[in-house]
Parts: C-alpha cells; sequence; structure tokens
C-alpha cells in the first residue's frame, strides 16, 4: 500500500522497453543506445523510453547527439512528466521475404 506522498507511477512508462543510463560516461552512451535502439528496432518495437536523469546534462545531451545521428529513429522527445527521460519513436525493420 501506498502513501498519501507516493509520487505518480505513469503506466505508460511501465509498458515501453527502457534503457536505464544512470552512471554511465558519455563515452559508453553511444554503444549503451545505438545497441538499445537497434535492438528494439529488431524486435519491432515502435517506441521505447531512455532515462538519463535530470541532474547533469551530459548524460541527456550526449543520449541525444547520439538519437540525432541514429539510424531508425523517427523522433524523440522528454517526455513531460518527468524529464529524466526520452522518449524515442522507431521506424520498424522492414521484413524480408
Amino acid at each position: 500500500m501506498r502513501k498519501n506522498n507516493a509520487y505518480f507511477e505513469d503506466p505508460f512508462l511501465n509498458i515501453l522497453p527502457k534503457l536505464d543510463l544512470h552512471g554511465e560516461t558519455g563515452d559508453m552512451v553511444r554503444y549503451l543506445v545505438t545497441d538499445f535502439v537497434e535492438m528494439n528496432r529488431k524486435l519491432g518495437k515502435n517506441k521505447v523510453q531512455i532515462i538519463h536523469g535530470m541532474h547533469g546534462k551530459v548524460i541527456k545531451e550526449r543520449t541525444h547527439e547520439v538519437l540525432k545521428n541514429c539510424e531508425g529513429v523517427v523522433s524523440f522527445y522528454l517526455y513531460g512528466w518527468n524529464v529524466g527521460v526520452t522518449i524515442v519513436e522507431l521506424l520498424p525493420l522492414e521484413k524480408k521475404n
């Protein structure tokens, strides 16, 4: 049971695949984000979340820089309820017959 001062838990975020970058370095972000996007495109996902945190801009800026150049990313934006999370919309891979 939650107390009255419990934070709001958004069910939308609970259904999206997530990558948590807390504690990672700016250099590792490129590899982690690229692999995460590629893997989820292969799985047919059209939206994912990347958790970079709200404090310190380095990881967020590096994440957005990577997403701008990442193949298969249609768009990305900070999640309105939690600006420590970026929502990424993906273009699914075309299936070969």
